[in-house]
């Protein structure tokens, strides 16, 4: 009997550390340039241009330089703002549709060098561009396709000139993480004079291959947004929603910038999408994408902003807040105390991770292998993760806090280096000995943020009730 106690315990060590290989990824994967997109989680838009002067959300082109002159213009302070808020990167609107340009173009007279703005030497990208380097911010562009200004716009020579932009920005103002396409193509303008109509066809016009072939020339991993990507694709609104169901897959064949009607698609993915595009939810801390002083008293409350963080970055897909700066150049008062509160809420909101290293176990566990253990979804550490053998595509996880706690929210993360697997999930909460269930929900991915009514509890349970494969699950957090 003594011996046979032996073998046993023999074979249960050996099961614990054979080698047991990692589950096959699902395809599509995110690039290592995605990855880190989703890791940064929140960044800053910037909308600044003639449109600040006139009160306009889309100038017409006719616009004169003259009128660009902010009289207290500091580009550290955003950054530095968007910084102490916790954005990760600035996307800056270097030329919007009026076609004028935030930096000294060779290429156009519609640009700062004409305005009375520091004599004409003034630059908001190199400002802008320099304020990241210092405070540690990645740097984005989006350069309008639509130029309501240029007299060559709807014919083949105004992409030699966007094109000619494009390389100007990319040469002289990198690195640049990502490259911002609007989704407006076409309509009235000044076009140089001629105040018309020019109509193009979204899907063709701007050969976009061969244009994103010339920018990936010069910045290999730079992502691209669009309604389609390839990079990152539109949520779908500007109200700051990604889908209750998102997943980071799409088959973008038939999408383009612009298209109409896509709006659901773009808002959910698709389960069975053939690459990996994830939503980015673009919205504005005001009602505008620019600066009005009629909306100084119509900014959004840090409540506001905390509860699009949980439908943006709570539903996997990374936030891009647009804060404009106002006519003097600064981010205006009532803004900068709107950030500040809402970063306040997500220090309190999310300040003790309750799960953090408590036991927990699971139904059952990859191999058996240590490796493959429900306690890597506590150890903080997102390199490591729970998963189960091949053929089980559900489990359940269940988290001891040692103690009766009050919880208000449940996080989950997927690791999306294996491809995004969840379909849906519920949770439970131990109350006196009996399991309730308190929400479920469809897709994991990047990152998931389950808000609770306040309930006490002293375990949680955490079941994968559908998945394409067998779950990979890097993180649970309770707060």
């Amino acid at each position: 009997m003594k011996n046979f106690s032996v073998l046993l315990i023999f074979f249960i060590v050996a099961c614990s550390t054979r080698e047991v290989p990692p589950p096959a990824p699902i395809l599509p994967l995110p690039s290592e340039s995605q990855l880190a997109w989703h890791e940064m989680e929140m960044n800053a838009f910037v909308h600044f241009t003639t449109n600040t002067f006139t009160g306009k959300e889309w100038g017409y082109g006719d616009e004169s330089p003259a009128i660009f002159n902010p009289t207290e213009y500091d580009a550290d302070q955003w950054v530095r703002r968007f910084k102490e808020t916790g954005f990760k990167g600035v996307i800056l609107t270097c030329k919007h549709h009026d076609g004028f340009c935030l930096w000294p173009s060779k290429y156009t007279e519609h640009s700062v060098k004409n305005s009375p703005w520091k004599n004409g030497e003034g630059n908001v990208v190199r400002d802008v561009m320099r304020a990241c380097k210092k405070y540690e911010l990645k740097f984005g562009v989006y350069l309008s396709p639509w130029d309501r200004n240029h007299a060559d716009y709807g014919t083949p020579a105004y992409l030699e000139y966007y094109r000619n932009q494009l390389t100007e920005l990319f040469t002289a103002y990198g690195p640049v993480f990502e490259m911002w396409f609007d989704g407006a193509n076409g309509g009235d303008g000044y076009y140089g004079g001629k105040r018309e109509k020019r109509s193009i066809k979204g899907s063709t016009y701007y050969e976009w291959p061969t244009t994103l072939q010339v920018v990936r020339d010069m910045e290999p991993d730079v992502l691209f947004f669009s309604d389609a990507g390839p990079g990152v694709r539109w949520v779908g609104n500007e109200r700051g929603i990604a889908g209750e169901t998102n997943w980071s897959t799409i088959t973008p064949d038939t999408l383009y910038a612009g298209k109409t009607g896509i709006e659901k698609l773009l808002n959910e993915g698709s389960e069975n999408g053939t690459h990996w595009i994830p939503a980015e939810v673009d919205v504005s801390i005001r009602k505008g994408w620019f600066y009005h002083a009629e909306e100084d008293s119509l900014v959004k409350t840090p409540e506001q902003l905390f509860n699009i963080y949980l439908t943006s970055v709570g539903r996997g897909s990374t936030l891009l807040l647009n804060v404009p700066p106002d006519r003097r150049g600064l981010v205006h008062e009532n803004d900068v105390a709107s950030l500040q509160g809402f970063r306040e809420l997500l220090d309190t909101e999310f300040k003790t991770d309750l799960a953090l290293n408590k036991n927990v176990t699971a139904s059952s566990y990859r191999g058996n292998n240590k490796q493959y253990s429900p306690s890597n979804v506590t150890d903080g550490n997102l390199n490591t993760y729970w998963s189960t053998d091949d053929e089980i595509l559900t489990g359940s996880i269940e988290i001891d806090l040692s103690e009766t706690k009050t919880i208000k929210y449940i996080l989950l993360q997927e690791d999306i280096r294996l491809g995004q697997r969840v379909k849906s999930f519920s949770i439970e909460i131990n109350n006196n000995n009996e399991w309730k269930k308190v929400s479920a929900a469809t897709t994991v991915g990047y990152k998931r943020i389950i808000k609770l009514d306040p309930i006490e509890t002293d375990k949680v349970r955490i079941s994968i009730t559908d998945s394409k494969a067998c779950p990979v699950i890097s993180n649970i957090a309770i707060y």
